[in-house]
């Protein structure tokens, strides 16, 4: 199953959960993300912690949803936003009509204060999507209907923070 993670600047709560998928999905699931208005970089916090859990990010890119929408692009399964500003956007339209759901994260790269205090707030945001992602690749999705599937990752989003 192909998955989008979507954010507005797409340099850390999209490329985080992008990432983890990428690894926890063990071949089940192809993660992608994207932004509205990518930044065009991405966090350093993000990079940083992603290669302390010996997550690999060779391939992370800060880009915009618009690739995605594109002719060619991969067909998406699944589409997540992971921040308010991009939930409340009007998304491209996105070939093949892939389930959607919010799972909304606090932003770490908006965090203020000392380098430890924004890796803190990175390593939250990544134990929050991490939670979710693993529900997610528990799922016996390929046995689960439209509705029922549109039910469980609207859980998903909703379920407290570890």
């Amino acid at each position: 199953m192909n998955v989008l993670f979507l954010c507005t600047g797409n340099s850390a709560r999209s490329i985080l959960a992008e990432a983890y998928l990428n690894m926890a999905g063990k071949g089940r699931f192809k993660a992608f993300s994207a932004g509205s208005r990518p930044s065009g970089r991405v966090n350093p916090y993000a990079l940083e912690l992603l290669e302390k859990s010996r997550i690999d990010t060779t391939a992370l890119r800060s880009k915009s949803w618009d690739e995605f929408a594109q002719p060619g692009a991969p067909k998406m399964d699944l589409v997540f936003t992971v921040c308010d500003s991009a939930a409340a956007e009007p998304c491209p339209f996105w070939p093949g009509q892939p389930m959607t759901a919010h799972w909304g994260v606090p932003d770490p790269a908006a965090v203020e204060g000392s380098d430890e205090q924004k890796r803190q707030a990175f390593r939250s945001a990544l134990s929050v999507l991490s939670a979710r992602i693993n529900l997610l690749v528990n799922l016996p999705v390929e046995k689960l209907d439209r509705l029922a599937l549109k039910k469980k990752l609207d859980d998903i989003g909703g379920a407290p923070a570890p």
